[in-house]
C-alpha cells in the first residue's frame, strides 16, 4: 500500500512516499523544504504570517506530490514549534482548508516515540539497548529501549534553530556566545543525560536533520545519497574537529559546504554544537547515521494500528 507522511518541523517540512506492506517498507522516496515554521516562535510565541504562509505552500504543494504518486493514506505531524505557539490551532484550521490535509499536534513523548519505532524498522539487531537522539530545529528527543520497549523518553527544549536565535548572533560565531549556548545546553541536559547513562546502552544512534547533515558534510556528499547516509557512522572526533572549522566561518562560506544544504547554514553551528555536547556529556566517542525516523515510526504506528 503506497501511503505518505509529513512532518511539519520547526526547522523544516519532510514528506515521505512509501510502499508499506506487512509490516516493512518495500520503498522510499524522501523530500524536504526548509521552511522555518518556528522563525521568532521563542522570542513571540506566536508563527508569524510569513512563516504560516511558507508551511501552508509547502505542505499544499507535498499533497499534491503524494496524490500524484497514488497514495492512498496521508498523514501529517506537527512538532515544536507547533506545540509551542499559541496561535497553533490557526495553522492547522487554515492548513485543512488549503492542503485537505489534518496535522496532528504531537507532545515530544510521542514524537520521541515515533522517532524510535521509525528506528528499529531500519535496525538489524533490535535487542540491545540503544540511545536515539534527534536533534531538531525546535527541540531534540533522547529515547532508550530495544524491541521489547522503551525505557526511558524526553524531549528538551534545545534545538539549533532555537539555540541560533537564542545566543548566536555573531557572523563569525562569537566566542562569549557559543560558551553561554554551551552552558546553557549543558545545564539544560544534565538531569536527562545522568538518567540515560544509567541504562546500560550499547549503541548510539542520531535521526534528524543536523545529524544526517554532519554525515553528509564528513563525506562530501553531493547529491544527498540515503541509502549511503542510513547506518554511517560519525565519530566524535571529526564532530569535534568540524565544529572547531564551522565557528570559524563566515555564514558565506557555509553555504558552499559540500553536503550541506545553504538553507540550513545559518543554525548547523548550533545543531553540531548540542551534537557535540551530547556526546561529550553521555561519553560516547562514535553514533551511527540512521535515515529511518519518525516519518517511518508514523507509518508503521498507524498501518499497524
Amino acid at each position: 500500500m503506497k501511503v505518505a507522511a509529513i512532518d511539519v518541523g520547526t526547522n523544516s517540512m519532510r514528506l515521505l512516499i512509501a510502499d508499506y506492506e506487512d509490516g516493512d517498507f518495500k520503498s522510499r522516496e524522501k523530500h524536504i523544504n526548509v521552511t522555518r515554521l518556528g522563525l521568532d516562535v521563542d522570542r513571540d510565541g506566536i508563527i508569524g504570517e510569513g512563516a504560516i504562509q511558507r508551511n501552508l505552500d509547502s505542505l499544499d504543494e507535498f499533497g499534491s506530490l503524494a496524490r500524484r504518486e497514488g497514495c492512498e493514506e496521508i498523514w501529517a505531524i506537527g512538532t515544536s514549534a507547533l506545540r509551542d505557539s499559541k496561535n497553533s490551532d490557526e495553522f492547522v484550521k487554515r492548513a485543512a482548508e488549503k492542503s485537505g490535509i489534518a496535522v496532528e499536534i504531537i507532545s515530544g513523548a510521542a514524537e520521541a516515540d515515533m522517532g524510535f519505532i521509525g528506528v528499529l524498522q531500519g535496525l538489524d539487531r533490535k535487542d540491545e539497548n540503544i540511545l536515539v537522539v534527534d536533534i531538531g530545529g525546535g527541540s531534540t528527543e533522547f529515547i532508550v529501549g530495544n524491541k521489547y520497549g522503551i525505557k526511558f523518553i524526553k524531549s528538551e527544549n534545545i534545538g539549533a534553530l532555537r539555540m541560533t536565535e537564542k545566543f548566536l548572533r555573531q557572523d563569525p560565531v562569537d566566542t562569549l556566545e557559543y560558551g553561554l549556548m554551551e552552558s546553557y545546553i549543558s545545564e539544560e541536559l544534565d538531569d536527562t543525560i545522568d538518567k540515560v547513562c544509567k541504562l546500560n546502552i550499547k549503541k548510539v544512534v542520531g535521526i534528524g536533520g543536523t545529524i544526517t547533515s554532519v554525515a553528509a558534510m564528513l563525506q562530501e556528499m553531493e547529491p544527498y545519497d540515503m541509502e549511503k547516509i542510513h547506518g554511517s557512522v560519525i565519530r566524535y572526533s571529526e564532530i569535534s574537529q568540524l565544529l572547531g572549522s564551522l565557528k570559524n566561518m563566515r555564514l558565506s562560506e557555509k553555504r558552499m559546504i559540500k553536503g550541506l544544504q545553504p538553507q540550513r547554514a545559518d543554525i548547523i553551528t548550533a545543531g553540531v554544537g548540542i551534537l557535540e555536547i551530547i556526546l561529550r556529556m553521555i561519553c560516547f566517542d562514535r553514533m551511527a547515521v540512521s535515515e529511518y525516523d519518525n516519518l517511518e515510526g508514523l507509518i508503521a504506528k498507524k498501518m499497524n494500528i
